[in-house]
């Protein structure tokens, strides 16, 4: 991605969560979209704090240049562990993170993400926009709203939109790249001129 100068906006880094979203996934349609950087869990089905921060981490000094995490379900709360364990990192310039579970009460098809809580509740250092659904079947708006108070982070309801997944029926999700440009406004410096 590119300005009309041809200054580079930031690189993109996907941040799945269980699973590591299929290849019909709006995160994975992005990985292609943008050739954006992705996180590889070595245990895509099992997270932990610990190793799935540390992966992120790897992943961002692997990745060269400005960044923008973008994350969904179990990504959110692995974006959370990396900020409180690592300290986020100077080239991180914001983050979209999309239908954040309730780790501390997992939906029960899905005990494993239990494993990921407690949730992180400190402010994170950079600029993130949360965005939750009304009937997310693995966290209540009022919970999602609650992490993006605590993180400091924008918040915007999708209506009713499930988890937001190719199950849901969010494919490309259109709206998501609008959301997207949102996070890069708050990125953007003064006088940068984006498409």
């Amino acid at each position: 991605m590119a300005d009309r100068r041809g200054g580079e906006l930031p690189r993109l880094v996907i941040v799945p969560g269980l699973g590591d979203s299929g290849p019909g996934h709006w995160q994975s349609l992005w990985e292609q979209k943008f050739g954006a950087a992705r996180v590889r869990q070595d245990y895509p089905d099992r997270p932990t704090p610990a190793s799935w921060a540390a992966r992120l981490q790897e992943v961002v000094e692997a990745t060269p240049g400005e960044l923008i995490l973008v994350a969904h379900s179990c990504g959110v709360p692995t974006v959370a562990h990396w900020a409180r364990l690592f300290g986020g990192h100077e080239r991180v310039r914001g983050a979209l993170l999309v239908s954040p579970p309730d780790v501390e009460r997992p939906h029960p098809d899905f005990p494993a993400v239990a494993q990921m809580a407690p949730q992180p509740l400190d402010p994170l250092p950079f600029p993130a926009l949360v965005v939750a659904s009304e009937n997310d079947p693995f966290c209540t708006p009022e919970r999602a709203e609650s992490f993006a108070n605590a993180w400091g982070a924008a918040f915007v309801m999708a209506g009713e939109a499930g988890h937001i997944n190719v199950d849901s029926g969010h494919g490309e999700w259109p709206e998501g790249e609008v959301l997207l440009s949102e996070v890069l406004h708050a990125w953007t410096p003064q006088g940068f001129t984006r498409f």
